[in-house]
């Protein structure tokens, strides 16, 4: 039997000290938390360090203005999660763990005063044993939180990448620096007497050519005589299948063939139908001692290679159920640097915005992080299928990813996480290595121009894990891939673009554009986009006491983070001989622009189809206030006008 309870129920308080004051005066061992250099705050759990602090009146708002420099002294500092946990919530078993879904980034646990363990990493989950540090009554749980790493931003060295933590935190273009410090996923304690189910996978397939369903089932179970395993498969209230067998026989795997199910079909294609797996661990006498759940739904997916197509080439036509169906979509990053405040509403409304602009397809982004298990349940209700990077990025000065041991150990047992966790999910479609993973033409390490591919030891280690544990999902080294990361009109005709990236501008008049798309080539664009300006009301609501114009790099509106790259009043003169009149009139304009750039590169895909297997717009959604981006949906999560290119050219 196995009871779970919720701690983000209970009364969370957050202390800050400078590194290590609380342990060397032992001050937590006293209990004495009222010396801390930030008196104890009340905390929100889930939440992050910045969001407690802002609301407690300690950092201004990170969106406003320059302030978010302001906000970096929070790094520098150690944090005290503290709460107390109900005696009876620790009671009724032989095992007691804490369960954190989500630690950023690292630290060191603690119960009762006493340390019981320390977490490193933000993609992966952290268990500890509590059983041996409880006490009779008045447990205290505490997590500290040490120091992030100073630097992982978008400027570096991919192949030195040393630490698992989100990197647009530090810095992108299309964000400023708020490097994240909490507990920011769900957190629980579960009792146990060991009899209990662990690591339940569960992964759901068609034959679509006899529309039937394939389901596969595995658990780790006790080494007990006399167990058995009930497994279910319900559509509401109507059973589908059901099997009662020894326990034994659910560790080494279940599968269940041509079941009378409907199939579960991209955005614009068809229905979502979606099913639950219930699997039960039984005790001799048929009482349930342990269960789990998952929703599933029955798709099959292959992948054909494009009209065309140069010999050799990588296949990008997608065929879901038998059917081809060309791909169109938005790269999706995290909601908000501070993404451990983001709710399940943050994410829907993104969501369905996405649903009905007609994309049926959403990358995520491998500067970020797997996301939290709610976005991938939308995405399975909404139709969107999911193209799912591991967390590695390029970094400008080189974009190698690390090859020693340690570092493939590390990013291989994310993999194995992240699958463990996510492969049940009917929207999941590609597992990818990384971002933007290159080097030079010329087969060096230091360049741009040619993606990585399976001969790098890193993304040779990931397939062989995809292949063992989830094999019905494609895996790509990174993205783009192929012969050349970019497109140009130079090599049209010889064969060298697959999977491209970019334009990301539309450089002169949208005439030069139109012929620059006119002899494209590509089999696949999983990055293409047009910078646009936000709202006026957005601009205005966010630049604190800075110029609203000139729309220039030079401006410190325009450039925040790093994204003076997209201000473009340049091209404004360009085209109108003067300075825009006011910040209104720029904004008008830029949107525009975005809106047709977009229009002309999304049409000519979908006249292409299937010569090129489909379009992913860069990017969705923007995550800071930027005052120009290459986001369709602004910072509130609402439409630019280029969601209309989107909508109009993905067929509504």
């Amino acid at each position: 039997m196995k009871i779970q309870r919720d701690l983000s129920r209970l009364e969370w308080s957050l202390t800050g000290w400078m590194p290590h004051i609380w342990e060397f005066g032992g001050f937590l061992a006293r209990g004495n938390l009222t010396d801390a250099e930030v008196h104890p705050i009340p905390a929100k759990v889930p939440g992050s360090v910045q969001i407690s602090l802002r609301d407690a009146g300690l950092l201004p708002d990170w969106n406003v203005g320059l302030n978010f420099r302001q906000c970096e002294w929070a790094e520098n500092r150690h944090w005290i999660y503290q709460a107390r946990i109900p005696d009876d919530w620790l009671r009724g078993g032989t095992i007691a763990r804490l369960c954190c879904a989500g630690l950023d980034y690292s630290g060191w646990v603690y119960l009762n005063k006493q340390q019981i363990g320390e977490f490193k990493g933000t993609h992966v989950p952290h268990v500890f044993d509590l059983t041996p540090f409880i006490g009779t009554a008045g447990n205290v749980l505490s997590i500290v939180f040490d120091c992030p790493p100073r630097w992982l931003g978008q400027s570096g060295y991919t192949s030195r990448i040393r630490d698992w933590k989100p990197r647009f935190n530090y810095t992108w273009d299309w964000t400023a620096r708020l490097v994240q410090t909490g507990i920011w996923d769900a957190i629980r304690v579960e009792v146990s007497d060991g009899l209990e189910l662990a690591d339940v996978r569960c992964t759901a397939d068609a034959d679509p050519a006899g529309a039937a369903g394939i389901l596969r089932v595995k658990a780790r179970v006790p080494a007990q005589r006399g167990l058995q395993a009930r497994i279910t498969l319900s559509s509401g209230r109507t059973e589908i299948r059901t099997q009662t067998c020894d326990a034994a026989k659910l560790a080494r795997g279940i599968a269940w063939r041509r079941l009378p199910v409907d199939l579960w079909w991209p955005n614009l294609q068809g229905a979502q139908p979606l099913y639950t797996m219930r699997c039960e661990l039984l005790d001799g006498n048929g009482a349930v001692l342990d269960s789990a759940e998952r929703r599933v739904g029955f798709k099959a997916i292959t992948w054909e290679q494009c009209q065309d197509a140069p010999a050799g080439a990588d296949p990008w036509v997608c065929l879901v159920n038998g059917r081809p169906v060309f791909l169109q979509g938005v790269n999706w990053t995290p909601i908000r640097p501070n993404f451990a405040d983001v709710t399940e509403a943050d994410y829907r409304k993104r969501l369905q915005a996405y649903r009905d602009l007609g994309c049926n397809i959403l990358r995520v982004w491998g500067g970020g992080f797997i996301e939290k298990e709610c976005f991938y349940d939308i995405c399975d209700e909404l139709g969107l299928m999911v193209w799912q990077e591991f967390p590695l990025s390029s970094a400008g000065c080189d974009n190698w990813p690390p090859e020693d041991r340690p570092r493939i150990r590390e990013l291989c047992a994310i993999a194995e996480s992240a699958i463990a966790r996510r492969q049940h999910h009917a929207s999941l479609a590609i597992w990818c290595g990384g971002n933007e993973l290159q080097g030079a033409l010329d087969g060096g390490k230091v360049g741009v121009g040619k993606p990585i591919d399976l001969t790098h030891p890193l993304m040779a280690a990931l397939r062989r894990i995809v292949a063992r544990q989830d094999q019905a999902r494609r895996f790509l080294p990174t993205s783009a891939s192929g012969p050349r990361f970019y497109s140009t009109a130079e090599d049209y005709g010889k064969g060298l673009h697959w999977d491209v990236h970019g334009p990301w501008q539309a450089h002169g008049d949208l005439a030069d554009l139109e012929e620059f798309w006119r002899g494209d080539d590509s089999l696949f664009r999983s990055e293409v986009g047009c910078p646009g300006a936000s709202p006026v009301a957005i601009i205005r609501a966010s630049k604190g006491e800075l110029a609203e114009l000139p729309a220039e790099a030079p401006n410190p509106l325009w450039r925040r983070g790093a994204g003076g790259i997209w201000a473009e009043q340049r091209v404004f003169v360009k085209q109108h001989g003067r300075e825009p009149r006011d910040l209104d009139e720029y904004v008008r304009w830029s949107q525009q622009r975005q809106r047709q750039a977009l229009a002309i590169g999304i049409a000519r895909c979908r006249q292409r189809f299937p010569r090129i297997g489909g379009i992913i717009i860069w990017m969705g959604h923007d995550s800071f206030p930027c005052a120009a981006n290459l986001s369709v949906l602004d910072f509130n999560g609402d439409p630019k006008p280029a969601a209309e290119a989107l909508k109009e050219g993905f067929g509504l």
